[in-house]
């Protein structure tokens, strides 16, 4: 027997009746022989975090464009807080902790530079809607590796897809944990970074929110989880209390209402939007400047121009603007 087959077995023997054993994996796209270390999840997990678009997250906005400071969070920050608390999660409720870490590790993959209002920039660039968890899903499918993608599972791709709140829910209960942990994720550490950076006041949150969630970000996080294993332990779906949901609801409308839309923070995405557009502009207009798994290919040049520059990080996204439409300075002798 070998190591994989044994984990296997324990998952059999550990695992709740509702959880998504390893075996039962519904396949790759492409077969591949099992590994005989790691299960499929384990390795789709691993493949995640040593592909490229994984290492571009820690230079991604998360809200704060260019932040200063070393402390606030960036798109891979916030991964890596996502998938502990779904690890936790889904260890009290015995379901498969390696799918569940696969897919939160993968769940934003295709965000684009400048955070959310690079996402609204592609929508306005792109003929059809551009979603940032179907960018994933590109990422994943279609993108690393030279164009082969990833190859993961059936199971790790349906929960990145289904991870936002727009898409049907998740077909696996591991991937139910990952879309609310999500939110759970962001609400409290944006909450924590817009605190830091002057925007908030703690006197400032609602005290509705507060008095159900706890005042302190340990403390609402802490009730939150706990919430949600109290609430789907045993049952067949993923859920929290009325109460605890309509509190993190009101806690999510203040930051879109505070911090999300017309902060102090916000204030230069305007010149964020106007780099993305001219960037798409200008490889629409010169594809030979793009790195040469983008020059071509079977799909439309609008098509592998997002991809190209939807996967830049903030930094370098700036550096490529200041590249193809600034002067450069030149220094002669005097």
């Amino acid at each position: 027997m070998t190591i994989r087959e044994e984990i296997e077995r324990q998952e059999e023997e550990w695992l709740s009746p509702y959880a998504v054993r390893s075996r039962e994996s519904r396949g790759r796209e492409r077969e591949e022989k099992p590994d005989t270390l790691r299960t499929c999840f384990m390795r789709d997990r691993d493949r995640i975090i040593h592909s490229k678009t994984f290492r571009r997250l820690k230079h991604k906005t998360q809200v704060f464009l260019a932040p200063e400071g070393d402390h606030y969070r960036t798109r891979l920050t916030h991964t890596l807080e996502v998938s502990q608390i779904s690890r936790t999660i889904a260890r009290a409720l015995r379901l498969n902790e390696d799918l569940t870490e696969a897919i939160a590790l993968g769940h934003d993959l295709g965000h684009t530079p400048f955070g959310h209002m690079g996402e609204e920039a592609f929508r306005e660039l792109m003929p059809a809607p551009f979603h940032h968890n179907e960018q994933s899903l590109r990422v994943v499918e279609k993108l690393e590796y030279n164009g082969k993608g990833l190859n993961l599972t059936w199971e790790v791709r349906d929960g990145i897809l289904n991870h936002t709140g727009t898409r049907p829910q998740p077909a696996t209960l591991e991937g139910g944990v990952v879309r609310i942990a999500d939110r759970i994720a962001y609400v409290n550490h944006d909450i924590d970074d817009a605190i830091r950076a002057g925007v908030l006041k703690e006197s400032e949150l609602l005290p509705s929110a507060l008095e159900v969630l706890g005042r302190y970000h340990s403390e609402r996080i802490d009730t939150l989880v706990k919430d949600m294993v109290e609430e789907s332990r045993g049952r067949d779906e993923i859920r929290q209390s009325p109460e605890v949901a309509a509190a993190l609801g009101e806690l999510r409308e203040f930051l879109f209402d505070r911090v999300y839309i017309g902060s102090v923070a916000k204030q230069e995405e305007d010149k964020a939007i106007m780099v993305l557009r001219s960037l798409f502009g200008f490889y629409l207009e010169h594809p030979e400047e793009m790195p040469e798994e983008f020059r071509h290919g079977d799909e439309d040049l609008m098509v592998r121009v997002c991809d190209y520059v939807a996967g830049m990080t903030d930094r370098y996204a700036m550096r490529k603007y200041q590249e193809n439409f600034l002067p450069r300075v030149w220094v002669g002798e005097l």
